[in-house]
């Protein structure tokens, strides 16, 4: 990939956007995990079709390209039969991602913390078993040795939280890190007054989900008329979402969660309060300073609404 970084998981392959034919108007959802993609989908998708409910489900309109649980030629040529404005969902970050001057990229930030404590719970939903499965039938199992991050040694004394290795993981073959999330918001933060990005935040869409709503349909150039965006984003709201658990929740056609409804699971700022210690918070507060810029690390826990930083 000529220029762009490859970013490498089990979960995904930033190498399937080679080869992707743009068209003019496309949706790029490019997030760090569990900050709100899914409310994101929705909601531009709420937009791109002036409608409430979908058929098919959410994500096979708006499927995840680089995801290696499905055959990247299938996703190429349902998203090639559209004939809609595309929205398209990554969790690669922006210079991993191609340039293409038609396209709209947007990011979505969240406080670090609340997406470790959604990530720990997504985790504990997903049917493991049933993921294995697919990445097996589309992609195979052979490199995972390679790209698998090391467990440690089985004495329990040994092995870290799940905050703990949140925490410390630097590589890119974590999705699910703070050291990605960061990387990721950063790559969209040194870009955020190109007029193709627009950067929201999950805690912006908690306080104010019509202004988000309405700010959203400028970002893409759709023209509605205010009470119908109001509309919208009372079907936006995290419990419309639950309720609609079947036809959004993100692999919900195939089986990937213990409980589908439960993938929508909070949907709540604050949360990391009941999960992180006092030495977790220390911790993190050394290595935010160590991989976030000040300005990018107040937009990042807070938000526009909540943060005194530049736009």
């Amino acid at each position: 990939m000529s220029g762009l970084k490859r970013y490498r998981s089990v979960v995904a392959d930033s190498a399937r956007w080679e080869g992707f034919a743009f068209r003019p108007g496309d949706i790029v959802i490019s997030t760090p995990p569990k900050c709100g993609t899914t409310w994101m989908q929705t909601l531009c998708a709420m937009l791109v079709f002036d409608a409430i409910e979908f058929n098919p489900p959410l994500t096979q309109i708006s499927p995840w390209l680089d995801m290696l649980t499905a055959d990247r030629a299938e996703i190429v040529e349902r998203l090639g039969r559209q004939q809609h404005r595309r929205i398209i969902k990554t969790h690669t970050p922006l210079d991993g991602l191609p340039y293409d001057p038609g396209v709209t990229y947007i990011c979505v930030g969240r406080d670090p913390r609340d997406a470790a404590c959604s990530a720990m719970h997504h985790m504990a939903n997903m049917d493991v078993e049933r993921f294995l499965e697919l990445r097996a039938a589309a992609a195979g199992l052979e490199d995972l040795a390679e790209i698998a991050p090391q467990r440690p040694g089985p004495a329990a004394e040994s092995a870290p939280t799940p905050v703990h290795a949140w925490l410390e993981s630097d590589g890119r073959e974590v999705s699910m890190s703070l050291a990605y999330m960061l990387c990721h918001l950063g790559t969209f933060w040194e870009h955020r007054h190109a007029s193709q990005v627009a950067l929201f935040h999950y805690s912006d869409l908690l306080a104010d989900l019509p202004g988000q709503v309405h700010r959203l349909a400028g970002v893409l150039g759709v023209e509605m008329a205010d009470d119908r965006l109001l509309e919208l984003a009372a079907a936006g709201t995290f419990a419309a979402m639950k309720s609609r658990a079947q036809m959004l929740a993100p692999g919900s056609d195939v089986g990937l969660w213990r409980n589908t409804e439960d993938f929508f699971h909070r949907g709540t700022s604050g949360q990391w309060r009941e999960v992180f210690t006092d030495g977790d918070l220390r911790r993190y507060q050394d290595r935010v300073a160590e991989l976030a810029s000040a300005e990018l690390a107040a937009w990042a826990h807070h938000g526009w609404l909540g943060a005194a930083v530049g736009t």
